[in-house]
């Protein structure tokens, strides 16, 4: 039996819910603690906690802010002396000894980079994930850092916006998994480890469903669909022991979540019970003015402040206006009051009142070997082979000569993706590097780029590229995005490959050499035609600092592929939003809808099929969410249910065997998929429930089990309440979203 693996994921979200959150976990000592420091504050210190600023780099002038205290927070310095030298002016030189926060944009790795968020989600394990973060934390720590404005956990479903890169991708269940993950790698067993760091999921809430994928955009997500699809993440977070909390930048249905105390109060506080700070994202308190929300600074900060934030960052419309605000009413004393005990309560539990500082001498950790290898293994696992006709990988040893060309072959800066402020390039090992020493003698390689950047339009270089191919046993071509095309404010409205890339790879295809296309990107791409033209291809969301070694062992089969799609791949942009879990229409597409090349000439209005589909793209995507394949084949078979007829407070016991049908060693992640058939209110043609990753030799069978409290089929029912509805559900057990054969069940009173 395969339960302990299978159960991790359930672990991580379900077990944490047992254990007490919000203020029945407070320190009844630290409490008083907290009480005794806020008597003997003045307004503006207390004001002072509230204000985060970004660095200098001047020194005098932030120990003169420090010493008045009117910084409670400092981000964006890294440098660990004066970093010790700020905190010492805090600890030694202010009235009363408060020390700051240093705080970083730590999002994937702080000097050994791994996958984007959206490639360690394609791993589909939450253990990997929790050992990035550690590693993350261990390195950041080390120089003063200890709070981290991740995860991101914002339910994406438009590759168009850029910051799709930084999330999970489009599911629910599986950025459920991998936040809660992400939270205990950095915040580790107890946060007053020196080596942890606070998490902050971001961006509270529905930042990810900005309308056209345009960042910063308008939302309109109704209640319902927000606790049902979007607030779950980050109740996971809260469960998981959450230190702090970010707003994002978007409104929702006209209210900006920095001015939202539904979300901020109702949601997070008093349903949540959560009892750590809530952090402004950069400047979005003021940013409410230009959503014609506040008509100015002192609005921005009244409506921030009594919508539930508590620490502003960088816009100092806090440290501006609340004095006259609380002089003039509109702001309670008890708001602030509690706003500073949140901030010194992080504070406390960090441990920075007794350990504010870190010895300056240390033998460094940043890019130890272990932290090298667990990146490397986390960019092994998130690779996601998307097609492998004739078993042209693995590349075996009757390939004597290698043409490598694309723009991301030997581009070390690029592969580490987005949100990369200290990852050195110098330290990155691209796929050429690593090729190069694992080919030696033995194997001839060719490298052409044909073009210099993945913008490049100039075919000058595709001549020579090609001419590379003709000479070769198997071409390799790197290609996909450069880091700056995706992230904050780097939407896209065209997911083709950019530059000329794809005349690139026509150009060496043309040779009749197979070409394995290997892609590098921040976000699905539309690259169906460039598929076709390939006899495999590889997917991986930028791998990282370690993703060269790693994509050299998967092309020659030291690694075995077992990454899967987070999230869907569109075929053209037009399909978008493309999702897995839609709900149905009422008149769903069956898959043989007459398309665009094949209308006859003056075809009747009736004679198409009156389905919800595209005529042009059809009804499904280029490839659907939960799929990869492998070097093997993997085999359902044996799938039972422990009954056909649950109550409410049952658990269902699925099981299933499955076979390594094929004849390489590998890793399947096998998907649990529900759905509700009937309910008060319309529910999706399928939810992911469970994964696991499964690990099996040639020809071996294991038994694996799942095992689904029925409470967690609950949902927000036509009334807003959440409960379980009896009645009908269908299950699949498969590889992807769209396979398997559907087992039915149903749920009684």
């Amino acid at each position: 039996m395969n339960k302990l693996k299978v159960l991790f994921a359930c672990l991580l979200l379900f077990a944490l819910a047992s254990c007490s959150t919000g203020t029945e976990t407070k320190d009844k000592k630290l409490e008083a603690k907290i009480d005794n420091l806020l008597s003997q504050m003045t307004l503006q210190e207390k004001i002072g906690q509230m204000n985060q600023i970004s660095s200098f780099g001047n020194i005098e002038d932030m120990s003169g802010l420090i010493k008045k205290g009117e910084i409670g927070s400092i981000l964006n310095e890294t440098d660990l002396q004066k970093i010790n030298a700020l905190q010492r002016v805090a600890m030694e030189e202010s009235r009363l000894g408060i020390p700051i926060i240093f705080a970083r944009d730590v999002i994937h790795g702080f000097k050994t980079i791994f996958p984007i968020p959206l490639g360690q989600a394609a791993s589909f394990n939450p253990e990997i994930v929790e050992a990035g973060a550690r590693v993350a934390a261990i390195e950041s720590s080390s120089v003063g850092i200890r709070w981290t404005f991740a995860p991101m956990i914002d339910i994406a479903r438009d590759p168009r916006w850029g910051r799709i890169a930084e999330g999970c991708g489009e599911d629910t269940y599986l950025t459920s998994v991998m936040g809660a993950a992400m939270v205990k790698g950095f915040q580790g067993d107890s946060l007053n480890n020196p080596t942890s760091i606070a998490a902050c999921p971001k961006h509270f809430v529905g930042y990810g469903a900005a309308e056209g994928g345009r960042d910063y955009n308008s939302t309109s997500i109704p209640e319902r669909l927000m606790r049902n699809v979007y607030l779950p993440p980050f109740e996971a977070a809260a469960r998981a022991g959450a230190a702090t909390y970010m707003t994002s930048f978007n409104d929702n249905d006209g209210v900006p979540s920095t001015g939202n105390a539904f979300i901020l109060k109702q949601v997070l506080r008093n349903e949540w019970g959560f009892d750590g700070l809530v952090v402004t994202d950069w400047a979005s308190a003021t940013e409410m003015i230009a959503h014609g929300f506040a008509a100015d600074s002192k609005e921005a900060a009244l409506k921030s402040v009594n919508a539930g934030v508590d620490m502003e960052m960088v816009s100092y419309s806090f440290v501006r206006h609340l004095p006259e605000l609380i002089k003039e009413g509109k702001v309670k004393q008890s708001t602030i009051d509690n706003a500073v005990r949140n901030i010194l309560r992080i504070k406390f539990r960090l441990g920075l009142f007794d350990n504010p500082y870190l010895e300056e001498d240390k033998p460094s950790v940043l890019y130890a070997e272990s932290h090298l290898a667990t990146a490397k293994r986390a960019a092994v696992e998130s690779a996601i082979l998307l097609k492998n006709d004739n078993e042209t990988l693995p590349l075996t040893s009757k390939v004597k000569t290698v043409a490598i060309v694309g723009p991301l072959a030997d581009a070390p800066y690029e592969q580490m993706g987005t949100w990369v402020f200290d990852g050195e390039k110098a330290h990155t090992q691209t796929p050429l590097m690593a090729i190069r020493e694992m080919c030696g003698d033995n194997v001839q390689v060719i490298y052409e780029p044909g073009l210099a950047y993945s913008r490049d339009k100039s075919a000058s270089g595709i001549a020579k590229a090609a001419a590379a191919a003709a000479r070769a046993d198997v071409v390799l071509a790197f290609v996909g995005e450069e880091s700056i095309l995706s992230g904050e404010a780097h939407s896209l409205a065209d997911l083709n490959l950019v530059g000329a890339q794809s005349e690139l790879i026509a150009a060496v295809a043309k040779t009749g050499k197979p070409v394995v296309t290997v892609v590098m990107a921040g976000r699905p791409l539309t690259i169906g035609k460039e598929a076709e033209l390939s006899a495999a291809v590889l997917y991986n969301f930028h791998p990282g600092t370690m993703g060269g070694p790693a994509i050299a062992d998967l092309l020659f089969g030291k690694e075995v592929p077992s990454g899967k799609t987070p999230v869907t791949f569109p075929k053209m942009t037009g399909q978008i939003p493309l999702y897995y879990a839609h709900n149905n229409s009422g008149r769903p597409a069956t898959r043989t809808e007459t398309l665009i090349d094949n209308i006859p000439v003056e075809a009747a209005q009736t004679s198409l099929g009156n389905t919800s589909f595209y005529l042009d793209a059809g009804f499904d995507p280029l490839y659907p969410f939960g799929y990869g394949l492998s070097y093997s084949t993997f085999t359902y078979g044996n799938i039972k249910l422990s009954s056909a007829t649950l109550k409410k407070n049952d658990v269902l016991t699925v099981s299933f065997d499955l076979q390594n049908s094929g004849k390489y060693p590998a890793t399947e992640v096998a998907q649990l998929y529900v759905q509700d058939k009937i309910g008060s209110v319309t529910r999706p043609v399928k939810e992911l429930k469970r994964f696991t990753r499964v690990t099996l030799e040639p020809g071996e069978k294991k038994t694996v089990t799942f095992e689904l409290p029925v409470s967690e089929l609950a949902f927000y029912n036509i009334d807003m309440m959440k409960v379980v509805e009896s009645g009908d559900f269908g299950l699949w057990v498969a590889g992807d979203s769209q396979s398997g054969e559907e087992l039915v069940f149903k749920v009684i009173d």
